[in-house]
Parts: C-alpha cells; structure tokens; sequence
C-alpha cells in the first residue's frame, strides 16, 4: 500500500477534562471524593460483577482505603484520561472509562479502563458512554484512529469491540505480563473514513423510536450499521 501524502495535517488537540452529555449517561471528569462512594457500590459491592476485574491490570480492592487511592490516582492522570460514568435516571456513577495512549501528532487515541458496575453492563447507558468519548474524539477532536485493545481471552471486550464497529487488526502475542499471567493482545481500530457510517448507526440506535416502553431495543446496532 503506497503511503497516503497528509499535506494539510496538524496535530490534533488534547483531549480536556469536560463534561459530555447523552441521553442515558453523562461523562464526568473523575473524582475520587464525588464519585467514591458510588463506584465503590457498583464496582466493589453486593451484587457487583464477579468477573470485573478478571483482564484488568487491577483489582479487586481489599479495602476502601486502596479503592480510593487507586481512584485518586485515576483522577489525577492526563494519559489515561479517566472519567466517570453518571447514570441519569439515578444521578449516581455507575462505572468509569479513559482515552489512553494519547497521540495528537498522529491523530491517534485509544479507550480503554472500562469498567462499569453491573447495573450498567448491556444497557444503552454502556454504548452511548463509548459513544460519547468516540464522537468527541472524531468530531470534535479531529482524531484519525480509534483504538480498541484488549486480552485476547475477554470475550466479552472482544465481542463488544466488534459491535460498537471496531475492526479487528490482528493479535500482538506475548505482549505484557499482567496480574503474573501472559497477555495476547487483541488489537482493533475504527478510522475516520469509517466514523461517518459509524456514526450514524449509533445515533439510529441511540434514538427513542429504537427502544420499546420496557427499554429494550427494537433493532441490534449490527444491523443498523449493516443496513447504512
């Protein structure tokens, strides 16, 4: 493939600790004294997800005491760029998210540190967070590539990857030692070429015609984007 000339080219932005607003989520800078309490119940409490933190390069927490400083950490980081996920039907944070690896000369940036408590896992609110930081770093941004990393033995963030229009890019073996154990990483991408098409799926699926009055949805987000 013969390099593609980029004349007019300026390195993009940093992404800034905003607040970004949906239908079902807003985006919040995270704050450890704010967002404490609530990530601690829907990360760490009864009920949460046992497999949470299985492919995480963290957790679980022992103590509140380490939860906090690890969420202090979080909140000071500007590579990862962390934020909190506020449901807005309840008003509480019910999960977190980052960009990470953050190139603005290459107009590349990655999401990834996803963790959302139970409550929240397969509802709109999970999509639209992706969503959210996606268009932001498309849209407003001006980023050429988006990516999507994760063990290429999390199932779950594999097939997520693939819904939300990631594209697999191939596996990186041997890649890092995690928790002790051997990491395969799974790699994937959306570019700005595709981003139009992606768009527009998730803001069909988004929509308030694309769900029932018990909030299920009508048509699957694969095939809104296969039908564009």
């Amino acid at each position: 493939m013969n390099p593609r000339p980029l004349t007019d080219w300026q390195p993009c932005p940093l992404p800034q600790h905003q607040p970004l607003a949906g239908r079902f989520v807003r985006l919040e800078p995270l704050d450890g004294t704010r967002h404490g309490d609530d990530l601690w119940l829907a990360l760490q409490g009864p009920g949460s997800d046992p497999a949470l933190w299985d492919y995480l390069p963290y957790g679980p927490f022992a103590s509140r005491e380490t939860f906090d400083a690890w969420l202090t950490g979080n909140a000071q980081s500007c590579d990862p760029l962390f934020f909190g996920v506020i449901d807005l039907a309840s008003q509480r944070a019910v999960g977190l998210l980052s960009y990470l690896r953050i190139t603005p000369g290459d107009g590349c940036i990655e999401i990834g540190h996803i963790a959302f408590g139970a409550a929240m896992q397969r509802t709109p609110g999970a999509t639209e967070a992706v969503w959210l930081l996606a268009r932001h770093a498309f849209d407003d941004l001006g980023y050429r590539r988006l990516e999507w990393k994760c063990n290429a033995l999390n199932a779950r963030s594999m097939r997520a990857a693939e819904r939300l229009g990631f594209v697999y890019e191939g596996l990186f073996r041997q890649h890092m030692l995690v928790k002790g154990q051997n990491r395969d990483t799974a790699w994937f991408a959306m570019i700005d070429g595709e981003w139009p098409a992606r768009r527009a799926a998730f803001e069909r699926w988004l929509a308030a015609d694309n769900f029932d009055a018990t909030g299920r949805q009508l048509r699957r987000l694969e095939q809104l984007r296969k039908g564009l």
